[in-house]
């Protein structure tokens, strides 16, 4: 079950989300075994906490959030970037955006070497500053309509929920499985750092607007006319009876 679109159009074009997309996808390429193989750029990249904690490699704070370990990793990234992030890139303006998504991924990358600052497991991934992206998205807007797809082994279906529920329950997750210490190889404290940090980075800009008037002044919903789409386009023939 993941989004695969909202209901909140931006004025302006997501050059930013774009460009990440962009670069993500081809160090991915680059660095995949089917692909360019450069898994010496991998090694290089990735964050260590522990290194991190004896004062070496600190460049993996930064270059870690644009690796990724799979398919299926960049995928999952790559889409609630595309879902979440260009609202907040029309909100933040393109350069603000881009230090705001740097800020998040540091941030997470913080939160995860708080966890557990020794370890030797390398860290990669754009989640940290994607979930950076979705807290701020849930602080500024809480009831934008967001379309979920859920798959069941051959059953699919679409449906249409509240930002806050999807997103409230992606952050419960994250932090249920950090603090449950969960040995799946997932970066959870990362997760759950990265959505609290677009929380505070966000709130300036959210005070800016209005703080708790901005909400009022459209009900939690995006102050934009919000888009409806077609879900179908094969015609209903009425029974004849």
């Amino acid at each position: 079950m993941f989004p695969i679109r909202d209901h909140n159009p931006s004025t302006r074009t997501p050059w930013v989300v774009r460009g990440l997309i962009v670069l993500n996808v081809l160090i991915y390429v680059l660095t995949a075994d089917w692909g360019g193989r450069m898994f010496g750029l991998w090694q290089w990249g990735a964050l260590y906490p522990g290194a991190i904690s004896h004062g070496v490699w600190l460049h993996g704070l930064l270059t870690h959030m644009f690796l990724h370990a799979g398919i299926m990793h960049i995928l999952g990234n790559m889409l609630f970037l595309w879902v979440f992030g260009d609202n907040l890139e029309d909100q933040l303006g393109h350069l603000g955006f881009l230090v705001f998504y740097l800020l998040g991924g540091l941030a997470a990358a913080g939160a995860q070497i708080a966890g557990d600052p020794f370890s030797d497991v390398p860290m990669v991934g754009a989640s940290g500053a994607i979930a950076a992206v979705m807290g701020g998205y849930l602080l500024l807007f809480p009831k934008a309509r967001v379309d979920i797809l859920f798959i069941f082994f051959i059953v699919y279906k679409i449906f249409t929920i509240r930002a806050w529920i999807v997103l409230g329950f992606w952050f419960a997750v994250q932090l249920l499985n950090s603090l449950g210490g969960s040995a799946d190889g997932v970066a959870y404290w990362a997760h759950a750092g990265g959505f609290i940090a677009g929380l505070v980075l966000m709130a300036p800009h959210f005070l800016r607007l209005g703080g708790p008037l901005f909400w009022r002044a459209h009900g939690g919903l995006p102050p934009n006319p919000s888009i409806d789409y077609v879900t179908s386009r094969v015609p209903v023939v009425k029974r004849r009876r």
